[in-house]
C-alpha cells in the first residue's frame, strides 16, 4: 500500500512518500510551524486576518506537494505536535491514533471561534501562534492533498 509520512517542523514541513521499503519521493515545504507563526501571526491568539493570510501562503506552498504524493496513500506521522492536536480533539491517548479530517476540521473551527473572541479556556485550546500554525498546516495539508485520515504513531 502506498504511504506518505508528514512532519511539521519548526521551519519546514517534510513529506516522504513511497510504495515499498525505500521512499520514492521526499519534499521539504517552506511552511514550518514557527516560521509560519513568525511571518504571519503578530498577536496571541492570531487575528482572523492574520489566519487568512497564513492560509493563502500555506495553500500556495502545498500546491508543490500534489505531484509528490502517490494516489491512494495512507498518511502517517510520529509528530508530537500533531499528537497533541489529536488529544485536544478528544482522541484517547494510545500508541496509535486515527485522526480523521472531520476531527481536524472541528478542532480548527474551535480555534477560529477563539480568534473571533471566544475564550480559549472555553475551547480548551492553547492560544500560542505555534499551535495555531501547526493546526493550520495540518488542516490545509489534509484538505488540499485529499487525506481523510492521518495515523498518529507514538
Amino acid at each position: 500500500m502506498p504511504l506518505a509520512v508528514v512532519h511539521i517542523g519548526h521551519e519546514e514541513t517534510t513529506i516522504v512518500s513511497g510504495n515499498g521499503e525505500a521512499p520514492e519521493a521526499f519534499l521539504a515545504l517552506n511552511i514550518g510551524a514557527h516560521k509560519t507563526a513568525r511571518e504571519y501571526f503578530k498577536h496571541e491568539p492570531p487575528t482572523p486576518s492574520e489566519m487568512e493570510n497564513a492560509i493563502m501562503n500555506v495553500e500556495d506552498e502545498l500546491a508543490r506537494a500534489r505531484t509528490t504524493i502517490l494516489d491512494d496513500c495512507a498518511l502517517f506521522t510520529n509528530d508530537a505536535a500533531i499528537r497533541k492536536i489529536a488529544l485536544l480533539a478528544g482522541l484517547a491517548n494510545q500508541p496509535v491514533m486515527h485522526f480523521g479530517l472531520a476531527e481536524v476540521e472541528t478542532t480548527f473551527d474551535r480555534l477560529v471561534s477563539v480568534l473571533y473572541g471566544r475564550p480559549a479556556s472555553a475551547e480548551g485550546l492553547p492560544t500560542n501562534p505555534g499551535f495555531a500554525a501547526t493546526l493550520l498546516i495540518l488542516r490545509e495539508f489534509m484538505h488540499h492533498l485529499k487525506f481523510s485520515l492521518i495515523t498518529v504513531m507514538h
